[in-house]
C-alpha cells in the first residue's frame, strides 16, 4: 500500500479516537456479553482496545490489511500496555490464517465505502464466527457518539475520507453484496449512527 495511504489511514484511526468509547458501548450492547473472542478486522481497528479497558472478551486478534498497517496497531498495543494481550495478524478480506469458527464478535468499521482498498467477505466473516456469534460489519460514529465531537472531527474526517478513496454506498448496494454470499448467518441492517450490518450466527 502506498504510504501517504497509509498515513491518512493512521491521521483518521488517531482523528476517531474520542469516538471509539461511544461506539464501543454500541457494539457491547449488541454483543450483551462481557466473555469471548474478539476481532476487530480491516485498516480502521482500534475499538478493540477499548473492549479490552472495560474487560469484556477473553481473547483479541486484530486481522488488518492492507499489508503495511500491522506496525501501526503493534505500536498502539505498546503505548496501551496491550502488546501481550492482543494478537496483530495481517491478513486479507478472506481472513486468511483465522480459523473456522473462532470469533464470537468480529467488528469491522469502514467496511463498504473504500472499495480501491478492499472489499467485504461476508462469507469469509460467516465462516470464522462461531454458533451465536456476533457480527457489526459498516461506518458511522454510532448512535452514542456526541454531536460535540461529531462537529469537532467531521470536517476533517471527510476529507479524509475523501482522499483515502470513500464512495457512497446504497442499503440496496449492501443487501445486493450480502445475497450473493450464501450465508449461515442471519443479517440486519442498523441504520442508527450509521449504515452497519448485523450478522448473528444460530
Amino acid at each position: 500500500m502506498k504510504s501517504f495511504i497509509m498515513n491518512l489511514i493512521k491521521e483518521i484511526n488517531l482523528l476517531w479516537t474520542p469516538v471509539y468509547p461511544y461506539l464501543a458501548k454500541q457494539i457491547e450492547e449488541v454483543y450483551g456479553r462481557k466473555d469471548g473472542d474478539i476481532l476487530d478486522i480491516g485498516p480502521f481497528c482500534g475499538l478493540i482496545f477499548n473492549f479490552i479497558e472495560n474487560n469484556i472478551g477473553n481473547s483479541f486478534t486484530i486481522g488488518t490489511f492492507p499489508e503495511g498497517m500491522g506496525l501501526s496497531f503493534l505500536e498502539e498495543a505498546r503505548k496501551k500496555g496491550f502488546e501481550k494481550m492482543v494478537r496483530i495478524l495481517e491478513t486479507d478480506p478472506s481472513l486468511k490464517g483465522i480459523e473456522n469458527q473462532k470469533i464470537d464478535l468480529a467488528i469491522f468499521r469502514g467496511a463498504f465505502f473504500f472499495p480501491s482498498l478492499f472489499e467485504v467477505d461476508f462469507k469469509a466473516i460467516d465462516r470464522v464466527l462461531k454458533p451465536k456469534g456476533v457480527a457489526f460489519i459498516g461506518g458511522g460514529f454510532g448512535k452514542f457518539t456526541p454531536e460535540e465531537i461529531i462537529r469537532k472531527i467531521g470536517k476533517r474526517s471527510r476529507q479524509l475520507n475523501l482522499e483515502i478513496g470513500k464512495i457512497e454506498i446504497s442499503e440496496n448496494e449492501i443487501l445486493k453484496n450480502i445475497s450473493k454470499a450464501t450465508l449461515k448467518a442471519n443479517f440486519e441492517i442498523i441504520k442508527e449512527g450509521g449504515l452497519w450490518v448485523l450478522l448473528r450466527k444460530d
